[in-house]
């Protein structure tokens, strides 16, 4: 298996170094493709074994799968360049740049009556350390080749096959996410800092907790309210907390925060 990842930004750096920490495919069967010669030079400076080009003609020639991790300005360009050097159907196409929906890419990878598996992948920031929440939708694709690309993506974390009307509100919850989950980190440090601790303890305190928290949940398959329940005793301090904030407009404030990030 040949992977090729067409830009070196902070996405397509992050597939490429989780990538060569899983076991899907070997490091040296990797090719990233970057207009700028910094970045790359970056990139294996941190990972010897993979290949690098500033030519995508001659970056997609072997792969098997090319994620296309570009600015959505740049994404015509790229398609242009490299539509003649692809072998169709075999070869497939990850595209995860924003906002390019199904029907595009289709109508700018298509060439004649050929027309490439299409896969639209939202991933977010954690796949750099193999625990992202991403979410996909195939076009065109076989079940072997769904499959595949769901086997690549849960190497990077877990995957869901979701239908491309729900990429929008995805969005949100798995990629904007990330920052919302890192800002209520952030709040609950500096409510530790204020009640006494160091912030580098505040700090550490908050991570496992909600670390523990996620891990809880994943492990039980719990709805939250069920956890919630076990530490919620009748006029305990957990209640007490959980109401103060509900008066502040919690759990409001993140559903509005996620509906305007659609």
């Amino acid at each position: 298996m040949k992977i090729t990842i067409i830009g070196c930004g902070n996405m397509g750096g992050a597939i490429a170094r989780g990538l060569t920490k899983s076991t899907f495919v070997n490091p040296d069967d990797i090719t990233v493709s970057n207009r700028s010669k910094e970045k790359l030079e970056t990139i294996q400076g941190e990972i010897a074994s993979i290949h690098t080009t500033t030519d995508n003609k001659a970056a997609v020639k072997d792969a098997d799968i090319i994620v296309l991790a570009v600015k959505p300005w740049v994404l015509d360009s790229v398609a242009i360049d490299i539509r003649k050097e692809l072998d169709l159907p075999r070869q497939m196409i990850v595209s995860i740049v924003a906002g390019a929906t199904i029907e595009r890419l289709a109508a700018l990878f298509a060439s004649g009556d050929a027309i490439p598996a299409i896969f639209r992948v939202m991933p977010n920031t954690a796949v750099a350390i193999r625990q992202s929440m991403t979410l996909f939708t195939p076009y065109n694709a076989t079940p072997e080749q769904v499959d595949v690309i769901k086997t690549m993506l849960d190497s990077l974390g877990k995957s869901l096959l979701v239908d491309e009307s729900l990429m929008e509100a995805g969005t949100a919850l798995c990629s904007c996410g990330t920052a919302f989950a890192m800002r209520y980190i952030r709040a609950a440090i500096e409510g530790g800092i204020e009640m006494g601790f160091r912030p580098q303890d505040a700090q550490l305190v908050v991570e496992q907790t909600v670390k523990g928290a996620a891990e809880l949940l994943l492990d039980t398959g719990n709805h939250p309210e069920v956890e919630i329940d076990r530490v919620t005793t009748p006029g305990g301090i957990t209640i007490k907390g959980l109401n103060e904030m509900e008066a502040a407009g919690f759990s409001a404030a993140v559903v509005r925060g996620l509906k305007a990030s659609k």
